[in-house]
């Protein structure tokens, strides 16, 4: 556990930053509070007995205060497009490991292209999207592939009860569409494709008990680029059932709303990462309630092995790339249902 050990937590006081600050504390670790609102952070500081430090990406002095004395770095406040790039050159600084939730593609992307080099001849760990979209579907989907060391393709349907976005959510959505302008990303064959037609509806089959669900293909999240970091799979899809697409792409779909003590909503999801191989394919699949609130599970677990040394590599890394993927959701028992060992079939 923890032990006591001081981790900045970048946007404390967002919907997913508030989850990664009690998760922290249930672990033993002494959870930072950060971000540019000094107001808002006195307040959450209060309410938990914490130290807040104010900081903003506009001012790499008051990062380094924010980051001084600490074992390690989350980042939770989007849009990402904007503060990876401090935060990380900040923790860079410092000499600690960074971590974030982005789901931003193209935030995702620039971190990959800008620091790999850097923080591999640094021996430095930058883990990003190590959230429900990115971290969890690219551990899935490295479950799933076993001892192949190369697959024809790799897909990863979700299945959302409901998806209720939170101020940040639309603000990344906002950034993301303003940098990509009309067109819309797929990875297919071994390669990021800039597409202008729609996306297809398709029927997808999900485990029972859901079964078979209407979901929008090339629905493109942060897998598209973890997963093919590091593993051999030259095309990977993502899906979304229709109803959670139209939720979030609605401009009056309400905010998340607690429904249990621990401030999860009701929505619950399903994750099937299917990967194929020839004529045969293999399947793992996850499940659970509220994508905001297991993002805190996901990145902490994440944070512990880093900071214990249970890792593989050092760089820029995908979840899977450098944890042992099946052990790692494994430890996220109760917070998500597994199935990882479902038996191989022809595709």
């Amino acid at each position: 556990m923890g032990s006591g050990q001081l981790v900045t937590v970048f946007g404390a006081y967002g919907h997913t930053g508030r989850f990664v600050v009690a998760e922290l504390a249930a672990r033993g670790f002494v959870p930072v509070l950060s971000g540019r609102n000094a107001q808002t952070l006195k307040e959450l500081a209060h309410e938990h007995g914490l130290e807040s430090r104010v900081a903003s990406v506009d001012d790499p002095a008051s990062l380094d205060r924010a980051l001084a004395g600490t074992a390690a770095v989350i980042n939770c406040a989007g849009p990402f497009a904007s503060t990876t790039g401090p935060v990380i050159e900040a923790a860079l600084r410092a000499k600690i490991p960074y971590l974030d939730v982005a789901a931003e593609l193209e935030a995702n992307l620039d971190t990959f292209a800008h620091y790999r080099e850097r923080a591999r001849e640094a021996g430095a760990v930058i883990v990003p999207a190590m959230a429900f979209f990115g971290g969890l579907g690219d551990l899935l989907t490295t479950a799933a592939m076993g001892d192949w060391i190369e697959a024809d393709e790799a897909h990863i349907a979700y299945a959302l009860s409901n998806w209720h976005p939170t101020v940040g959510t639309r603000l990344s959505g906002v950034v993301s569409r303003e940098r990509r302008g009309s067109h819309r990303l797929r990875y297919s064959g071994g390669q990021l494709e800039h597409r202008t037609d729609t996306a297809p509806t398709l029927e997808w089959t999900f485990p029972q008990p859901m079964g078979p669900r209407p979901v929008i293909g090339e629905f493109t999240m942060a897998d598209v680029v973890t997963v093919p970091h590091h593993l051999s799979i030259p095309d990977v899809t993502t899906y979304m059932t229709v109803e959670a697409a139209r939720d979030v792409a609605a401009p009056h779909t309400p905010a998340p709303t607690a429904t249990d003590e621990s401030g999860r909503s009701n929505q619950t999801f399903l994750v099937d990462a299917v990967v194929r191989s020839g004529g045969t394919e293999r399947r793992a699949t996850a499940g659970g309630q509220d994508i905001y609130a297991v993002t805190a599970p996901l990145v902490v677990e994440a944070l512990e092995r880093v900071l214990t040394g249970r890792t593989k590599t050092v760089g820029v890394v995908s979840a899977g790339e450098i944890f042992d993927a099946p052990d790692f959701l494994r430890a996220l028992d109760p917070n998500i249902t597994l199935d990882l060992h479902p038996q191989e079939r022809n595709a």
